[in-house]
């Protein structure tokens, strides 16, 4: 049992560092080919940024294929209970983010950073921004925030606060240029609070990143209809 608990560890630090490294590796590895991402065609940056995306993704997913694989069983047998009882907290979220975020750009006068980034990146290249937000953000992002941080965390309160802590501060962190940027924490954080509370009540990873796959392409189908009749 010891020796389980220290592989599931291991496993999930590993996982982790593959998530926040890699990444940062892009760059050293363009250079090492003698070439510089900034003077690339638009086509080829996008198209290796997407594969550098799927090999991050599919690294996590060998790793947590374990959860993967008893989650697909489990979300076949059991996706309608699942929908009938989980799916109302969507709303939760979705309220929550529409209520908070009017009032955070009403005292700000602007939108949140990390979603002025993201239109920015969806005006220049939304096949890829929809195709990564939509199908790899949600699974990865779960497998790591919710999963790995649930590997880690066995009390129920104290793994929900720090996994949305965590996933919100995350979204947040890099875009805090005032004091009421922070209250950008609510709208980010609400989700991963959510998430979190769904896999405790499930142990099924797939439940929430079902949910976050939901959220995001609702979001992003908007985004997608904004841009071409906006």
């Amino acid at each position: 049992m010891k020796k389980k608990r220290v592989e599931t560890i291991f496993l999930t630090i590993t996982a982790i560092v593959i998530y926040f490294v890699l990444p940062y590796l892009q760059e050293p590895f363009l250079k090492l080919c003698q070439v510089n991402i900034e003077t690339m065609p638009d086509i080829f940056k996008y198209v290796f940024l997407f594969s550098w995306q799927i090999m991050s993704a599919c690294t996590i997913f060998l790793l947590f294929h374990e959860y993967l694989e008893k989650g697909f069983k489990d979300l076949k047998k059991n996706h309608k209970k699942y929908f009938r009882k989980y799916f109302k907290y969507w709303f939760l979220i979705l309220g929550v983010m529409m209520i908070s975020n009017a009032f955070i750009n009403i005292i700000s006068g602007k939108v949140a950073g990390n979603e002025e980034a993201i239109r920015s990146l969806f005006e220049i290249s939304p096949v890829y921004v929809f195709v990564v937000s939509v199908i790899f953000a949600p699974f990865v992002e779960e497998l790591i925030f919710r999963q790995g941080i649930r590997n880690l965390i066995k009390n129920d309160t104290l793994f929900i606060i720090v996994s949305g802590l965590v996933f919100g501060g995350l979204h947040v962190v890099g875009n805090v240029s005032s004091p009421i940027d922070l209250f950008y924490l609510i709208p980010y954080c609400t989700p991963g609070f959510v998430f979190a509370y769904l896999l405790t009540k499930t142990n099924n990873v797939l439940v929430p990143a079902s949910l976050h796959f939901i959220h995001n392409g609702i979001l992003m189908s908007l985004q997608f209809f904004i841009l071409i009749f906006g």
